[in-house]
């Protein structure tokens, strides 16, 4: 895509289409999330940053209905997911959310296009129109070429690009993205970034976007900070209050 993803103008906010409020999560005796707090917006591109192991991941898990809050509340729609049973949330997730890992997590055995037409055939699609669906798709983030090509073919570039294909290609609500780009170089982050923007911008689609990197960063509408398991509403505040502790 040629599309600049920095230059496309973002959609204005509506209504809150996720809410959480006070997460808790520990694994062991490690606290993951202590009372984070998070809402997201219909069309919103929001990036969530922090330095490793300051639960990004985990709030992300919770927030998509991979893991369940220890404590805490996650609402989808007026529905509150840590509530909800496994085979709802496994719906949500096969029909409302698209989720994109670090390394895509492509399944090895098939082909690109197999993986992209996964999801809808797991939806009830026939396999003709899933087929032939999910080439659109490649197409659409450029890597049509690839189509025949196994995972382990690729270069991790373009196998990112087919797993945002794949969280994309059911028209999700909400694309959970984390660390997209963790595995790539630069160039191939740019790209991949710029792919997912563009196309979640057509599509009305919500993206909530797991990142360290400030550069990552610069494609959301808003950044909001992870520390210590609870959400800031952006890094200069963590700063400030660092600041303020040592003054004090």
């Amino acid at each position: 895509m040629n599309t600049n993803a920095r230059d496309e103008q973002p959609l204005s906010r509506t209504g809150v289409l996720i809410s959480a409020r006070g997460l808790r999560k520990s694994y062991g005796k490690t606290e993951a999330l202590r009372g984070a707090s998070l809402d997201l917006h219909e069309g919103e591109i929001l990036a969530v940053t922090g330095t490793s192991g300051s639960g990004k991941s985990t709030l992300l898990h919770c927030l998509a209905g991979i893991v369940r809050p220890d404590e805490g509340v996650v609402d989808y729609g007026g529905e509150q997911l840590d509530r909800s049973s496994e085979a709802r949330l496994g719906e949500l997730r096969r029909r409302d959310f698209g989720v994109v890992f670090q390394f895509g997590q492509l399944i090895p055995e098939l082909t690109a296009l197999d993986n992209v037409a996964l999801p809808l055939l797991l939806a009830g699609t026939r396999r003709g129109p899933a087929r032939q669906k999910a080439g659109e798709w490649l197409e659409r983030f450029g890597v049509r070429g690839q189509a025949d090509l196994r995972p382990g073919e690729m270069s991790g570039g373009q196998s990112q690009r087919v797993a945002l294909a794949r969280a994309l290609v059911t028209a999700p609500r909400v694309a959970f993205a984390d660390e997209p780009t963790g595995a790539l170089d630069s160039l191939a982050g740019e790209q991949v970034m710029t792919a997912l923007v563009h196309t979640a911008r057509e599509a009305g689609t919500a993206v909530l976007l797991i990142t360290h990197d400030a550069q990552i960063a610069a494609y959301s509408d808003r950044e909001v900070w992870l520390r210590d398991g609870a959400v800031h509403s952006g890094a200069a505040d963590v700063l400030a209050r660092e600041a303020a502790r040592r003054e004090g």
